[in-house]
């Protein structure tokens, strides 16, 4: 009964788009249009050739007015999955997660379905771990709709049917605060890392600083769980682990200051390094990791911070190249550069299609394709696929970039 009063609703928004464009009072004051009608006709899930992004991109079909943090997963059968939170806005009552999947063998994406939502709640932040048995597992946050972030706890799903069916949400960890953003990572020895942080402010604002990063560390498959607290990371969040080698990981950090992407290193998951700055921008917004088969480590990031002109835009959305374990970043380039003329007063409306291309998620499928999904003006997700070749065209609008090694001293 849920998921189909959650299809209604989500037909009955898109009706809505479709009969024209919303604009808030401040972005009417702006003289700027937010709302896209175009983008809902295009976000129909079939894949299309952009010749000025010279990319094959893709807009998911909306469910509910507002999307944000898409995460991608491949499954053992070839499928690759997309989920993300959607519902009127986030932080409001009833915003649940959806998913839409690209069957293997095709180039287009499914209707965008609900997983699970409930009214009073708000759901955020969702990752996907397919187990050795096939089981898949969904873990995502949960708070009080409109009560802030210090009360979120972190819920626990199970599909046996490779995501067509799923279990109720299960509480997993109970510790107030507690956000997952980047998937699970497994260890040398066969445990599972599922990377965490913690929100103890009133919200992404005020008493931010006191934000810190942790790693749940599981040894008898997901039954319990190890929490291992990052030295070292107040203020930095929303760790994206990737395996170097055998017994070397790295981990990447959003800054609540919004200057760099931090990093910090760890031999077994649960002891890590004081975090410290790279050389890659950060704009206090989620950033994704990922090590190619060769090797090499990709990052997808908005390409500014807030010392920038721009003050911290979420745009353009980059990706990153690095040839040497994250040492340096010679190849940059944009996958989203944005709307020319829309600045910080189209960024802040709290309304579907304003000015952000944020949250990626960014991984390479067993063909070779690198895939980078995110959020699209709140609008929708968007997904280009892309190319190591691509990316070291380079191009790029953003604070760093070009076809150059920089060390931070």
């Amino acid at each position: 009964m849920t998921r189909f009063r959650g299809l209604w609703c989500g037909l009955l928004f898109v009706l809505l788009f479709a009969a024209g464009p919303r604009m808030s009072a401040q972005d009417a004051a702006a003289g700027k249009q937010l709302l896209d009608p175009a983008i809902v006709q295009l976000a129909n899930g079939v894949e299309r050739y952009n010749p000025q992004l010279r990319a094959s991109e893709t807009y998911l079909p909306i469910l509910y007015p507002s999307s944000h943090a898409a995460n991608l997963y491949e499954l053992r059968n070839g499928d690759v999955l997309c989920v993300w939170f959607s519902g009127t806005w986030e932080g409001n009552s009833g915003v649940g997660i959806v998913l839409s999947r690209r069957p293997h063998g095709s180039r287009n994406w499914s209707p965008t379905v609900l997983i699970d939502r409930h009214d009073g709640l708000s759901y955020q932040n969702p990752v996907l771990f397919q187990e050795p048995d096939g089981t898949l597992d969904l873990y995502h946050s949960t708070q009080d709709a409109g009560a802030g972030e210090t009360n979120a706890h972190v819920l626990h799903l199970v599909s046996r049917d490779n995501g067509a069916t799923w279990t109720s949400p299960a509480l997993l960890f109970d510790k107030p605060g507690a956000f997952t953003r980047h998937p699970v990572v497994i260890l040398d020895h066969g445990s599972w890392l599922l990377p965490l942080y913690y929100s103890n402010g009133a919200g992404i604002g005020k008493d931010s600083h006191t934000n810190y990063s942790a790693t749940e560390i599981s040894s008898d498959h997901g039954v319990t769980w190890k929490e291992c607290v990052m030295a070292g990371t107040e203020g930095k969040i929303q760790p994206s682990v990737v395996t170097l080698a055998p017994g070397r990981l790295l981990a990447f950090f959003r800054s609540r200051v919004g200057d760099y992407i931090y990093s910090s290193a760890s031999t077994g998951g649960c002891v890590w390094s004081p975090a410290q700055p790279t050389i890659l921008p950060n704009n206090d917004s989620s950033i994704q990791a990922f090590r190619l088969r060769d090797g090499n480590l990709v990052m997808a990031f908005n390409n500014s911070s807030n010392a920038s002109p721009g003050g911290g835009l979420r745009k353009p959305l980059s990706v990153a190249l690095s040839l040497d374990g994250g040492k340096t970043w010679p190849y940059v380039r944009d996958i989203e550069r944005g709307r020319t003329g829309y600045g910080r007063a189209q960024q802040s409306p709290k309304d579907p299609g304003r000015e952000e291309y944020s949250y990626p998620s960014i991984l390479q499928t067993r063909t070779g394709e690198i895939l980078v999904a995110f959020t699209f003006r709140r609008q929708t997700i968007k997904v280009v696929s892309i190319s190591e070749n691509w990316i070291k065209q380079g191009g790029t609008d953003g604070e760093f970039g070009g076809r150059r090694q920089i060390v931070k001293k």
